[in-house]
């Protein structure tokens, strides 16, 4: 090792924690860096203050070309080193020089209403079929679903109050009559104190994110469907589907906590109905 790690790892950790980032993005910006400082130590043979922008570029094609990274995480990392050039170690960048890679921006998948009902439906243990159905039913990110306390579940107005946002930004997620009726008798069954909505066994005292993960994974295979359906998966379904029932984007905006519009108009690309409806203009003016 031709330098301290540690030296490199707290400063940057110092900065990030004055950004005052969430635990999982801390922990992923540090695990690039890491990864960054271990190849300038057994490849490039030099501290990162002596790093030229011709070896970030050979690092970059090593990402590419060998560890086969998509270029959405090489854009990540290209941004932690333009980071620890600016802040730690006090270097000009160029962004000339390490240019960020062009990708392709691919609609996410999603599932039909009736697809969703059939999934949530049949899952067998009623913890698991709340868990599923507060995802899909409220527009829930699997953090914001694990991070639920017992006191968030406003009943008499039919709302979640959703705290743990990415966003930052608290706001209030819609909540269904059959998720409510899923959840009571999920609360009754398992007579929890009144605390995590979802408890776990870590140390955190909730759920985690894998934990959800597993159990849509293993529900697929017990349904045994060949499509490959993720958290998120019932997210953006939830967000479609609103679509084409008529709502317009900004309260679909509102619902999901998104900050910006833009992102609540990948919905109206998702829309089967909305296509269905659509005329081309050169049809316009004959006879169907």
């Amino acid at each position: 090792m031709l330098f301290d790690f540690d030296f490199y790892i707290n400063k940057f950790n110092a900065l990030l924690t004055l950004r005052d980032l969430t635990r999982n993005t801390v922990s992923s910006y540090l695990s690039m860096l890491r990864f960054f400082l271990t190849w300038c130590s057994d490849s490039c043979m030099k501290r990162p203050e002596d790093t030229s922008f011709e070896d970030i570029r050979s690092y970059l094609l090593f990402l590419k070309e060998v560890r086969l990274l998509s270029n959405r995480s090489i854009n990540a990392h290209i941004s932690q080193i333009r980071f620890l050039f600016l802040y730690v170690l006090g270097r000009s960048w160029d962004k000339y020089q390490v240019p960020y890679m062009k990708f392709h921006s691919r609609l996410p998948d999603i599932l039909s209403l009736e697809q969703v009902n059939t999934f949530i439906d049949s899952i067998p243990n009623i913890k698991h079929q709340a868990m599923i159905a507060l995802l899909y039913a409220s527009g829930l990110r699997v953090s914001e679903l694990c991070h639920l306390k017992y006191q968030d579940v406003q009943r008499q107005k039919k709302r979640l109050y959703i705290s743990s946002s990415k966003s930052r930004s608290d706001r209030f997620a819609i909540l269904s009559d059959r998720a409510l009726d899923i959840l009571t008798r999920y609360w009754l069954s398992y007579n929890y104190d009144k605390d995590w909505l979802f408890p776990g066994r870590g140390k955190d005292g909730h759920i985690t994110n894998y934990t959800v993960a597993r159990v849509i994974d293993a529900h697929t295979a017990r349904l045994g469907w060949d499509t490959h359906i993720n958290c998120h998966m019932f997210r953006h379904s939830f967000g479609t589907h609103l679509y084409e029932n008529g709502y317009d984007l900004l309260t679909i905006q509102k619902l999901l906590g998104h900050i910006s519009a833009s992102s609540s108009l990948i919905y109206v690309s998702l829309g089967v109905r909305t296509m269905n409806a659509l005329q081309s203009p050169f049809d316009f003016g004959r006879d169907s």
